[in-house]
């Protein structure tokens, strides 16, 4: 279980960690959710330590045993005369500057796009989200690189200041990174292209120079929302056309078990993501929230960004849950329609139905674990501003977006699709306990 846990953020590190770690360099950068110690209450890390604990030791020679030997914890960090860090200590450093633990929160953005344009993860799907993954460990990397010098003072522990990795080896894994998700976004289509290329400008600008603006956290709302839009289009326009009683052309059958059909529609560019707009929105402004806080992650003292931010995710789960009285493009009383077929149609849009419907049900339970995820965090933030539960909040609120987009899967029709987003809920928990998500 252990391996299965730890397989999908191993093969991406240990293809990075063939780069070279840099040498102790005095110059650090920082994070886009900034760099944190480790905080086992909240499964985050943070740059205070917190009540009642020590804070990081400094810098210094490595402890010994009785008989002046390395201790067998720093035994291995260094190969034998070489002064070079030890392969798993630069597979560390890699896990730590790509944030790893937060790699989970990617994969439902695309799967909740597929399930926006009523369609079931297919090849589109799983390019975008190859896409996406190497995205954001592309703004992952280009931010602490970007950072380095602001990490140097604030930060030293971080990969770069600390000489574990060199800035040019960050850089280059960046640029690599953000190549190859082109590439996969490219055999997508070019309407999947145009999306991923927008979201790598995005990416590339926030980290250099919008995330010290005012700006910074519309321009990551903006990424993530672009981010779930790139899985709608990659699906939409991979997918063969449907023809109007919703059976694709070819015999497949389309995800969307709760719309039952799939209207016929545009299948390419812009258009195609148009259906996902709505839940791409609605991440967006969790995003938006959650990068507001990080802001003030290092210093602490803001209470009011954190009730701001618990008040908008209380807003978020009232919209998932809201749903029109009747089905689109369905009126009970229309002309024509018998006495049964309008019985039918106002039970459907009853509150009865809503209630005894098992995916409205999963959408209840979901959209509750989004607000029990995000909420008690943002609530503690609020109530005391300290750097520790700052920091809480905001690994809270990154770990919030799966059963968000969980919800808004099993909202568009896909329980199947929600229940495997969700899934990887206890996986992201489980991993920031050892690589803090910020």
């Amino acid at each position: 279980m252990r391996r299965l846990r730890n397989a999908l953020p191993a093969v991406l590190v240990s293809a990075l960690s063939v780069l070279p770690a840099g040498r102790r360099n005095g110059v650090a950068h920082g994070v886009a959710m900034t760099a944190v110690t480790d905080d086992r209450l909240s499964g985050a890390g943070g740059t205070a330590p917190a009540p009642g604990r020590p804070g990081p030791t400094p810098a210094g020679p490595a402890p010994t045993g009785r008989n002046g030997r390395r201790s067998a914890d720093t035994a291995g960090r260094a190969d034998a005369g070489s002064g070079r860090p030890a392969p798993r200590e630069r597979l560390r450093a890699w896990a730590e500057l790509l944030r790893v633990s937060a790699l989970f929160s990617v994969p439902g953005d695309a799967l909740a796009g597929a399930a926006a344009v009523g369609r079931g993860p297919g090849r589109g799907t799983a390019l975008a989200m190859g896409a996406s993954l190497c995205l954001y460990e592309a703004g992952m990397a280009l931010n602490d690189w970007a950072d380095r010098d602001e990490d140097a003072v604030d930060r030293p522990h971080r990969p770069i200041p600390s000489g574990r990795i060199s800035p040019a080896a960050a850089l280059g894994a960046a640029g690599v990174l953000t190549a190859a998700g082109l590439a996969l976004a490219a055999r997508a289509g070019r309407p999947a292209l145009g999306v991923a290329t927008g979201l790598a400008a995005t990416v590339w600008a926030y980290d250099l120079h919008l995330k010290h603006t005012k700006a910074g956290p519309a321009a990551m709302a903006a990424a993530r929302s672009l981010d779930l839009l790139l899985g709608a289009t990659a699906t939409a326009t991979a997918t063969a056309p449907v023809t109007g009683s919703g059976t694709p052309r070819g015999g497949g059958r389309p995800d969307n078990v709760a719309g039952g059909a799939v209207p016929a529609g545009p299948r390419g560019g812009p258009a195609a993501c148009l259906p996902a707009l709505p839940a791409a929105l609605a991440l967006g402004a969790h995003t938006y929230g959650v990068t507001a806080v990080s802001r003030h992650e290092a210093q602490g003292g803001s209470a009011g960004t954190p009730l701001a931010v618990l008040a908008t995710a209380t807003a978020l789960a009232a919209a998932v849950l809201r749903e029109s009285r009747e089905p689109r493009g369905q009126t009970p009383d229309r002309p024509g329609a018998t006495g049964a077929e309008a019985f039918t149609r106002r039970l459907d849009a009853s509150p009865l139905k809503t209630v005894t419907d098992p995916v409205r049900l999963l959408t209840i339970a979901l959209t509750g674990a989004y607000l029990r995820t995000a909420g008690p965090p943002l609530l503690h933030a609020a109530l005391n501003p300290s750097p520790p539960l700052t920091q809480r909040a905001v690994g809270g609120g990154i770990r919030a977006m799966i059963p968000l987009q969980a919800a808004l899967a099993a909202r568009a029709g896909a329980p199947v699709t929600a229940l495997a987003v969700m899934g990887l809920a206890p996986l992201a928990r489980s991993l920031s306990r050892k690589v803090s998500p910020t």
